[in-house]
């Protein structure tokens, strides 16, 4: 139908979003793995009412320039670090994220990735499939316990919740550290607020939790790398940016610690960065929310909200309600 609104997707979805998109809307959808290049993504946005992105995808004010039709950017992603907000305030075009519904798989993936640290299970098997498997060893990639360990939450949104409720049940000492305490925070687990410093001095493992801010870029630098414990292990699902990459390099390489890394800074890490070739890392593909379920859920979130919002309905988690504040204000609704 031609009156049906205009729909432009960075990357193919599953199929019951696609599905639910295209019985309201006319949809155009980039074919590759890769992000569309900018130039094809300004010629596209000139002609749409809706767009529905990728964390990916970089949408900065230059191209919000172009998009004199757009009313509505759904974000297939809990942040959004990739979208200009305050460029698409000022245009008056809603933008909205994927919040909450990956908080258990991501946390199912950074215990994952603890043990994968903390038992060597990569380098085992790596060892097995090169041969040098010969016998029982008393001393063979010997490991470590998380029985009685203790971990460091920076950050407790939903996450940190979940990964702190089933580090319980490995029977770890949980502490946390963030910047607003909230009496909420503590009600999924027995979690002790402390000082950034004591959280990194003491934790055999930390993970962090935090949102991309002005104030947690870098966060886990050189200082903070410094105090932790000689084989401390530094998990990140959160924003790449966080850590600062260069001193994370320079503590591998100076001291027997492990980091296990979903995210990093720069993403996708170049084939001869220094993270990839050091024995003591993890890196995988920022996958710690791709489960079938939920990538499907976040798919549905995403486009939800770009049909919601072309419908004059208020959206789920919009980053900037105050433009809706207004459009409602314009059109006469109590």
């Amino acid at each position: 139908m031609s009156d049906q609104p205009n729909i432009y997707i960075t990357r193919r979805l599953p199929q019951p979003a696609l599905d639910l998109l295209a019985s309201a809307a006319q949809i155009t959808m980039w074919p590759g793995e890769l992000p569309p290049p900018p130039a094809v993504l300004r010629k596209e946005v000139a002609y749409v009412d809706g767009l529905l992105v990728l964390p990916s995808d970089t949408i900065d004010a230059t191209l919000l320039e172009a998009a004199t039709r757009l009313r509505v950017i759904s974000n297939y992603a809990v942040e959004c670090n990739n979208i200009d907000c305050v460029a698409a305030t000022a245009r008056g075009i809603v933008v909205t994220r994927t919040p909450d519904v990956l908080a258990e798989t991501v946390a199912d993936f950074t215990i994952a990735l603890m043990l994968m640290a903390a038992r060597r299970l990569i380098e085992a098997d790596q060892y097995v499939k090169a041969g040098r498997w010969r016998t029982w060893g008393p001393e063979t990639l010997l490991g470590r316990d998380l029985h009685g360990a203790t971990l460091g939450l920076i950050g407790v949104d939903k996450i940190a919740q979940a990964v702190a409720y089933r580090a319980q049940s490995f029977g770890m000492d949980i502490l946390y550290h963030t910047p607003v305490r909230n009496i909420e925070d503590k009600q999924d687990a027995e979690l002790e607020y402390v000082s950034l410093k004591r959280l990194l001095s003491e934790s055999d493992v930390i993970s962090l939790h935090c949102p991309l801010t002005d104030d947690t870029y870098h966060l886990i630098d050189r200082d903070a790398l410094d105090l932790l414990k000689p084989d401390a292990i530094l998990i990140n699902t959160a924003p790449g940016p966080i850590v600062d990459t260069h001193a994370l390099v320079l503590a591998l390489q100076q001291k027997p610690i492990i980091a296990a890394l979903d995210v990093t800074d720069p993403e996708p890490l170049p084939p001869d960065h220094p993270l990839i070739n050091l024995p003591n890392v993890i890196v995988t593909p920022h996958m710690a929310s791709a489960s079938v379920q939920t990538r499907t859920r976040m798919a549905l979130i995403a486009a939800e909200n770009v049909l919601a919002t072309l419908r004059g309905e208020q959206p789920f988690a919009m980053v900037n309600p105050e433009v809706w504040r207004e459009r409602v204000i314009s059109i006469g609704r109590p």
